[in-house]
């Protein structure tokens, strides 16, 4: 093997607000000479494959002023070039699940980092596309659809009349609506006529405040996201709740859910039959925005921050 591209992208600066890939991010040009390189113990080399474009790096980006002027990571799916790992041999198709991959073409893990790569279970490959092992997937259509498959009622709130006809459509929910376009308060109340039992969080901000308005009594709020908050660095400019005196009236439970909780443990296991099986059999079905090569992985971000994408974003580095 020869003199490689190693093309990577880092970190300007701490976006204040939504970030703009000129200002924020920048493309280095790098090579790596894989045959020529001398790993230490239970180092490997890995070739990455796909990236997982998602809302939680802005909250890292934020919170990690240490971050300029490196590499930026996140999620996603690598294939091994090089080991000195008994662990790992070259051909091994591998995820992070503590430490992330790079945005980069090659990324090359140090002995302690390396133990943290997992292996792609080779039956959840059987008949499921490779890159929808990238990543948990794009949230909110994948919670919609279990829902579905579960017995409830779903009704989906999205920013664009596309994503409204995707749903509808193509995922069968029972009823969507753009909320960029209508009154969120009269759309929950001519969808939701009977008041919210679940309520599956990616939002925050007013959506929440509106929400917890129309549940229940003893309804249950999930938060996974906060995605209307994120790019919000002054801390006078975040939505202030008007409701949440309501959260004690209804005796409604609202909790935290993040997928690091579950990682290891019987849970991640079932999960991950359950939805290799439910795509096999057409039950879930998942659409990504695949942006191609490091070049295009800023873009991918912002456009995905931006809500301008329609399914999962992801970027495609290699074969």
């Amino acid at each position: 093997m020869t003199i490689v591209s190693n093309k990577g992208v880092i970190l300007r600066a701490i976006p204040k607000e939504i970030p703009n890939v000129d200002e924020h991010f920048e493309l280095v040009h790098r090579t790596i000479d894989i045959e020529n390189l001398e790993l230490e113990e239970n180092e490997v080399v890995l070739k990455n494959i796909y990236l997982s474009l998602d809302p939680y790096l802005r909250i890292i980006i934020i919170n990690n002023p240490e971050s300029v002027g490196k590499i930026v990571v996140g999620y996603g799916l690598s294939k091994v070039v090089k080991t000195n790992n008994p662990s790992y041999k070259v051909g091994d198709l591998v995820y992070a699940s503590t430490v992330n991959i790079g945005w980069e073409e090659y990324s090359h893990f140090k002995s302690d980092a390396a133990f943290t790569l997992k292996h792609v279970d080779k039956e959840l490959l059987k008949d499921t596309p490779l890159n929808y092992h990238a990543a948990a997937g794009s949230i909110g259509q994948l919670v919609g659809q279990i829902a579905k498959i579960k017995g409830l009622k779903v009704v989906g709130s999205t920013g664009s009349d596309e994503k409204v006809d995707f749903l509808l459509n193509e995922l069968k929910f029972d009823a969507a609506f753009n909320y960029k376009k209508g009154d969120l308060d009269k759309e929950l109340s001519k969808h939701c006529p009977n008041g919210i039992d679940i309520f599956f969080d990616n939002v925050g901000g007013e959506t929440l405040d509106i929400v917890i308005d129309h549940c229940n009594s003893f309804a249950r709020i999930v938060i996974c996201g906060l995605i209307s908050q994120y790019n919000i660095t002054n801390p006078e400019k975040k939505y202030k709740y008007k409701n949440i005196n309501k959260i004690l009236l209804k005796q409604i439970r609202m909790e935290g859910f993040t997928v690091g909780q579950y990682k290891g443990t019987d849970i991640e296991e079932d999960c991950k039959r359950d939805l290799a099986e439910w795509v096999r059999a057409v039950k879930i079905i998942y659409k990504e925005n695949v942006y191609v090569g490091i070049e295009n992985a800023a873009k991918g971000f912002v456009d995905m921050l931006n809500g301008k994408n329609l399914g999962k974003a992801v970027v495609k580095l290699s074969d």
